[in-house]
């Protein structure tokens, strides 16, 4: 009788540990991404990039929710305040970690302490465009036509995104009266660029290099270090006369603080293993995008120094929240 009853407290025991053990499995059933803009814009695309990859390699599907409004503050404070058990993760972006804590007081997290940094995904460059009616083709040209008609130049850009702060550090750096004109979305800018309804815009590569191959803008100069193999005939900024203009739409993977480490290493591990493969490879090409691989603390040293950096743009633009 006493053998039996052991018997049956064993079989019981075993019976809870193996619930216990499939939990420990991680992960062991999908993942939610937040995207914090809208399906189909470009950063929308490098999320849906990353949750394609670890979809493959983790065995459980990782799920886009995009989750847009309040510049971009929503999905931020739904992130941070999230379980920290690698089930909840964030695309993160200038826009969350920098600009939208310095536009609304009650973002309600923090970006240094409310995140555990997973890695460094993606940046794009932005390039700065003109409708090809504008008399300027070079950086130089344009700034000498500005001045010479001020206030006749319109800089579309979304309202309170990074192209709306780089066109206001551009009107800075030149000098130059030249009128922004928020706009919704960058799909309209484009639109209205085309049609002539407004001269200049500027966007990442992966908006604008279509428009530009097929000549329905110009390129007028790029926001990096040197001239993109893609473009290579396009001046840089730097080149054009505007010191240190090099800005990038960059992208990471955030979860929330105190998620364990060996998730967050997991994770970790998973995107640089993605960036190194030859068909994330070919798609960064395409878009003229840069891999980040690195480790979790290369990308929080990343972060510290990217906030201050558009918290300034941001004031310099007098971007208010909506």
């Amino acid at each position: 009788m006493l053998g039996r009853r052991w018997c049956l407290i064993a079989l019981a025991l075993i019976g809870l540990a193996l619930p216990a053990q499939a939990q420990d499995k991680y992960p062991s059933h999908p993942v939610k991404l937040l995207v914090p803009f809208p399906a189909g814009g470009p950063v929308d695309v490098m999320g849906r990039l990353i949750a394609q990859r670890l979809s493959s390699t983790l065995g459980q599907q990782v799920i886009v929710e995009n989750r847009p409004g309040a510049g971009s503050t929503l999905a931020g404070r739904a992130a941070a305040t999230s379980d920290p058990d690698g089930y909840t993760l964030m695309l993160a972006s200038a826009a969350t970690l920098a600009i939208g804590p310095a536009l609304y007081n009650n973002a309600g997290y923090d970006p240094l302490t409310s995140f555990a940094p997973i890695g460094m995904w993606s940046s794009v460059p932005y390039v700065m465009i003109a409708g090809q009616k504008v008399p300027a083709n070079t950086v130089p040209e344009l700034v000498a036509y500005a001045k010479a008609n001020p206030g006749k130049l319109n800089f579309g850009v979304p309202n309170g995104a990074p192209p709306h702060m780089i066109a206001a550090w551009f009107r800075a750096a030149t000098n130059t009266d030249i009128v922004i004109v928020p706009y919704r979305g960058a799909s309209t800018v484009i639109t209205d660029l085309m049609g002539d309804q407004i001269q200049l815009g500027v966007e990442t590569t992966s908006v604008t290099f279509g428009h530009v191959h097929e000549g329905k803008v110009k390129a007028l100069g790029v926001a990096t270090q040197s001239r993109l193999a893609a473009l290579p005939d396009v001046p840089t900024m730097i080149e054009g006369g505007v010191p240190d203009f090099i800005a990038s739409s960059w992208t990471g993977l955030v979860a929330p603080a105190g998620t364990p480490k060996d998730i967050v290493m997991r994770l970790n591990g998973e995107l640089n293993a993605g960036l190194a493969s030859p068909e994330m490879k070919e798609r960064f090409q395409m878009l003229a995008a840069e891999a980040h691989p690195g480790a979790p603390e290369d990308f929080m040293a990343f972060i510290v120094k990217e906030i201050p950096k558009w918290q300034a743009l941001a004031k310099l633009a007098g971007v208010k929240a909506e």
